[in-house]
């Protein structure tokens, strides 16, 4: 089922929900100029036979409205579009997923809006205030590598249709790490996917021209009380450890895995591992244990 979600005046964003809607609610939240159909179908539907799972388009990515050009916003008013996506669906409080950029939205909701979320996972992603939301240039973690920011220097550039793919493919190259083996026509699939749905070969830049300010919170991340799980993605160029174990220590609640192998994408290979982690952590919730 698809929605039209309005967040802001004249900005709507698509979502889509599977799984039985009488079940515990799950939102997926990707990460920065990534749709939400990035989300592997086969994560979506493993997860769906346990929640009713909602993903969606953050504003100037997939199906939703471009707005950023003539109504900039903060990367923070990002976490605000998640509760509204919330709001639309009839969803008091749920489960929250969220990948990279979601991970750090997803601490922000952890800070703002606790009541609103049953569970927290994230992965892929650092603490408030270190790695790219060292908004203050004050940590000592390590930010991504020199080689993948010099990439996305040519991230806005224009391509013909064929050389837009193929930046697309070689840039999931990159993330993905050399813990798995990776394979390009998966990924061409996945980016083929990506244009139909939002209907537009051209790469979206806006939230890497977003405001950074208010992400600078970790320090309040000890107060987090809600049941959180960090998963630690050991390959990953723009995240790399040791991001996850600091961030779980700096929640002090939070719970710590690791998925062998995961870099900064969602190749086939760790579908498996990833929902069988997200699946176990949300189980538990649900059952007060």
């Amino acid at each position: 089922m698809e929605h039209r979600v309005p967040v802001a005046p004249g900005v709507e964003l698509w979502a889509e929900e599977r799984g039985d809607p009488s079940a515990s609610p799950l939102l997926l939240v990707m990460g920065a100029n990534a749709s939400g159909v990035a989300w592997p179908d086969a994560l979506v539907d493993r997860l769906a036979r346990q929640h009713r799972v909602v993903r969606y388009d953050h504003r100037d990515t997939g199906r939703s409205t471009r707005a950023y050009d003539r109504a900039p916003y903060a990367i923070r008013d990002l976490a605000g579009d998640a509760v509204r996506v919330l709001d639309a669906l009839g969803i008091d409080r749920a489960h929250v997923v969220g990948m990279s950029m979601g991970g750090t939205l997803v601490q922000l909701l952890l800070l703002d809006s606790p009541d609103r979320l049953r569970s927290a996972t994230v992965l892929a992603t650092s603490a408030l205030g270190s790695g790219l939301a060292d908004v203050a240039g004050e940590s000592d973690l390590p930010g991504p590598s020199p080689w993948l920011l010099e990439y996305w220097a040519s991230m806005g550039e224009d391509r013909d249709p064929e050389a837009e793919l193929a930046w697309r493919v070689e840039h999931w190259r990159l993330l993905n790490g050399t813990g798995l083996p990776f394979d390009p026509a998966e990924f061409r699939t996945l980016e083929q996917r990506v244009v139909a749905h939002s209907g537009t070969l051209r790469s979206p830049v806006a939230h890497a021209l977003a405001d950074q300010s208010g992400l600078d919170r970790g320090a309040e991340l000890a107060a987090v009380r809600v049941p959180t799980l960090v998963i630690e993605a050991p390959e990953d160029p723009v995240n790399p450890p040791p991001h996850a174990a600091h961030l779980a220590a700096v929640i002090g609640s939070a719970r710590l895995v690791t998925v062998p192998g995961l870099g900064h994408a969602l190749p086939a290979a760790v579908v498996p591992m990833l929902a069988e982690a997200i699946a176990g952590h949300t189980a538990a919730v649900d059952a007060g244990t």
